[in-house]
Order: structure tokens, then C-alpha cells, then sequence
């Protein structure tokens, strides 16, 4: 299996069948308690591991992929998007985000090891409870915190993994006649201008799936120095903080409509904003925002229902996972509660390739 058919459109990953990936950064919730989505508050930045083989550690080099900076405990959750059904594995650690699994080749129903899109527009933390998610959150292998440790008693691999699985050609030129009915009806409807369009991007603090309304494009430094031999550099992981709802969807199609091989694969490293600027010769965005000050500024958060699908019940695996706060301390940053008016309901390219290498 080669990365050849990944991309990096701006900070976006372009995975075989339409599929791109996204990852936002976010204010981290607290420990305790269940809440709303929590806004976008702009794109981590994506570099090819390729780009800057000269100053990565081996171990990085050999997994290829790309990299993005996160600071101790910041919070991020996925965007996807997809132009065709596509299934996409998710891990962290090499730990499956849906089912609690090890990592596998293979697309698996019992339990699901997967998100079916378009239908899953985004992710924001493992599926643990019903209904529910527990929020990504960064911190250091080592410690035995991240999702990897507390599964698999090992810390070894860290990041976040995604592979693709497209529809096999029998059931896409099924769903592509589907389609293109559903398309002409639409036309044929009175007041019909063809297809229905994309949502329009939201106001500023726009829902989770949006593209961010104040996205993080230049986080321009100055240029790099001169190449100096590559050190050990401190790796990163996910682990999580807090409950929120969100529904991880079940897949509703056979298993046999999906390939059985991948079409495409990356390795997502994650390293620490010192790391990244001495990689990158990049700043590193700023630290994330004070979440209490974005509440109080009565500044939008989200609640995501889809009644047509059904959510997928979590494993005792990942049910068992513990937030960060355990292994670190308490979060003292101050906490306000959104208010009821500030929840928003929702719903009811060209680039150089990604290298892949060997996990």
C-alpha cells in the first residue's frame, strides 16, 4: 500500500475518492459533565514529513505522512468531507477511534472500525458512550495517557492514522445512478435550479464541517536555517478530556460493498510547537483561546442530529479510557457554561502528494 494518492490542498488531506480531512483546533471542554460541539476556531497547518527530511527524527522519516503542532492539552476534532461514499478507518495510536480495536487492514463490522461518509461530517473525540464522544486531546507519550497507553499498555506509535476504503464498482455505479435520479428530480421540481447547493459558510464561529472563519493560513516565520542534524524530537499523542454529544453513525450498507483494500492512507505526527518551528522554520499558531472569554462573548456553540441514521453503541474499551486529568492534574483554566441561546441546532485540488512509509 503506497500514500501515492494522498495530497495536501492548503491544510487540507486528500485521500482517493473525494475524501478530505481536516483538522480543527477547538476549546477543550472540561472533564466533567456532557456538552455541546464546541466551535471551530481555525485549521491546525499540514506539512509533508517529505518536505523536511533533513530535520525530522528516522522514525519519522520512515513512517512518512505529515505533521501538524499541538500544545499540551489542546483540544481538536475532524472535518470530513466526501464527493462519493467512502469508508475511513480513524486511529490514535494505532488504536481505533470507533471501536477501541487494534489497528486492522481490514474493514470490520463487529464492532464497526470505521465512520461511513458523507454521512459522519466530523469527529471529535473516541466513541464512548452512548450518544457521545470524549474530546481529542494532545499530550506526551510516556506518561501512559493517551488513548494508545490505556488500551494497549504501550506507547508506541502516537499521532492520528487514517485509511480509506472506497465502495466497490458494483455498489458506486449503483450509487452513482441513485445520484444523478436524485439530482434530476431535484431539477424537474418546481423552483428547481438543479442540484441542491452546499451549505454557505456560517458567521464567524461557524459549526464543526465548516470551513473556519478565521482560518490559521499564515503562520509565516522566518525561513528556515540551515539544515542541522535531526535530535530527538518529543512525541505526541491523543488522549481525552470531556463528554460531549455526538454520534459516532452505524453503516447501513453490507459489508461487502466495500473494497477490501485501501485506496489510500497517512500517518499524522503530532509534534510540539517548539518541534515545529525548529522542522518547519514556522511559528507555531497561538496558544488556543480562553474558553471561558469565547463564552462570554456569546459567541455560538453547536448541536448535530441526524434522524435518519442510528448511532453506533460504544465498546467497553473505549468507555473505560480516563481523561488526561489523571494522569496530569486538574484543569484549572476557568470554565463558563454556554447558554441555552448560544447553542446552535444544525442538520436534522491540486497539490504535492503525501509519501507513505512504514506502521
Amino acid at each position: 500500500m503506497t500514500g501515492d494518492g494522498v495530497w495536501i490542498d492548503g491544510n487540507t488531506l486528500r485521500l482517493p475518492g473525494g475524501v478530505a480531512v481536516r483538522f480543527i483546533r477547538t476549546l477543550r471542554l472540561p472533564e466533567s459533565g456532557t456538552h455541546p460541539l464546541p466551535p471551530g476556531l481555525g485549521e491546525f497547518p499540514v506539512r509533508r514529513v517529505a518536505d523536511h527530511a533533513d530535520r525530522v527524527p528516522a522514525w519519522m522519516r520512515a513512517r512518512g505522512g505529515v505533521m501538524l503542532p499541538v500544545y499540551l492539552r489542546e483540544a481538536m476534532w475532524l472535518s470530513f468531507a466526501a464527493s462519493e461514499p467512502a469508508a475511513l478507518q480513524v486511529g490514535v495510536g494505532k488504536v481505533c477511534a470507533v471501536s477501541g480495536e487494534p489497528w486492522r487492514d481490514r474493514l470490520s463490522r463487529r464492532p464497526q472500525n470505521y465512520v461511513v461518509l458523507p454521512r459522519q461530517p466530523w469527529l471529535d473525540g473516541i466513541n464512548s458512550g452512548k450518544g457521545t464522544v470524549r474530546q481529542f486531546v494532545a499530550v506526551p507519550l510516556g506518561l501512559g495517557a493517551t488513548v494508545e497507553g490505556q488500551v494497549t499498555g504501550e506507547e508506541v506509535w502516537g499521532g492520528v492514522q487514517l485509511r480509506s476504503f472506497p465502495l466497490k464498482e458494483d455498489a458506486l455505479a449503483e450509487w452513482r445512478r441513485r445520484e444523478e435520479e436524485r439530482q434530476r428530480r431535484t431539477a424537474d421540481a418546481p423552483g428547481g435550479y438543479g442540484a441542491a447547493l452546499p451549505m454557505a459558510a456560517p458567521a464567524p464561529g461557524g459549526p464543526p464541517g465548516s470551513p473556519p472563519s478565521a482560518p490559521v493560513a499564515a503562520f509565516g516565520g522566518p525561513p528556515a536555517p540551515a539544515a542541522a542534524p535531526p535530535r530527538r524530537a518529543t512525541a505526541m499523542g491523543l488522549g481525552v478530556g470531556g463528554s460531549m454529544r455526538q454520534e459516532v453513525y452505524q453503516d447501513d450498507r453490507p459489508l461487502e460493498d466495500w473494497s477490501e483494500q485501501p485506496a489510500g492512507r497517512v500517518f499524522v505526527h503530532l509534534v510540539t510547537p517548539p518541534e515545529w518551528r525548529r522542522i518547519t522554520g514556522e511559528a507555531p499558531p497561538p496558544s488556543p483561546v480562553d474558553r471561558a472569554a469565547y463564552t462570554r462573548a456569546g459567541l455560538p456553540w453547536y448541536d448535530y442530529y441526524d434522524a435518519d441514521a442510528e448511532d453506533l453503541a460504544p465498546t467497553d474499551t473505549l468507555e473505560a479510557v480516563e481523561p488526561v486529568g489523571e494522569w496530569l492534574g486538574d484543569d484549572l483554566e476557568p470554565w463558563q457554561a454556554p447558554s441555552t441561546d448560544q447553542v446552535t441546532p444544525l442538520k436534522d485540488a491540486p497539490g504535492k502528494p503525501v509519501e507513505d512509509g512504514d506502521w
